[in-house]
């Protein structure tokens, strides 16, 4: 057999396969969360959320709501160099996004069934 038709039918059976995989693994709920950072994000976004007075007051005085910082869990970054993820009892997690003209930064505590909002800073830009 010629090396071209070799090559031809390993395409198409690589390709089949490919297309094979897509249609299967679509209906499922599965997701690409290998790294630390998303394995993170994802965790505190699975836990029921709670905020302190001091984080509501932050994202009140800069027109924030709720809904930032559920957006920030979605896509925002995790800066393990200022986290705290040696505790006992409840990991705390510095994550930030920029949004248009302002960066809002959070610190949240991730406990076994709660995620709180302990600190939250609005950076303008």
């Amino acid at each position: 057999m010629k090396l071209t038709h070799r090559f031809a039918y390993f395409s198409g059976g690589f390709l089949l396969g490919i297309l094979l995989l897509f249609f299967i693994l679509s209906g499922k709920k599965t997701s690409c969360d290998y790294g630390p950072e998303s394995r993170t994000l994802k965790n505190i976004r699975n836990k029921e959320r709670a905020f302190t007075e001091e984080s509501l007051r932050v994202l009140r005085e800069n027109k924030m709501d709720t809904s930032a910082v559920s957006n920030l869990l979605i896509d925002g970054d995790v800066i393990f160099s200022q986290s705290i993820t040696n505790l006992d009892s409840c990991n705390q997690y510095v994550i930030e996004k920029k949004f248009s003209e302002k960066t809002l930064k959070i610190r949240i505590e991730n406990c076994n069934k709660t995620a709180t909002v302990s600190k939250a800073e609005v950076i303008q830009k």
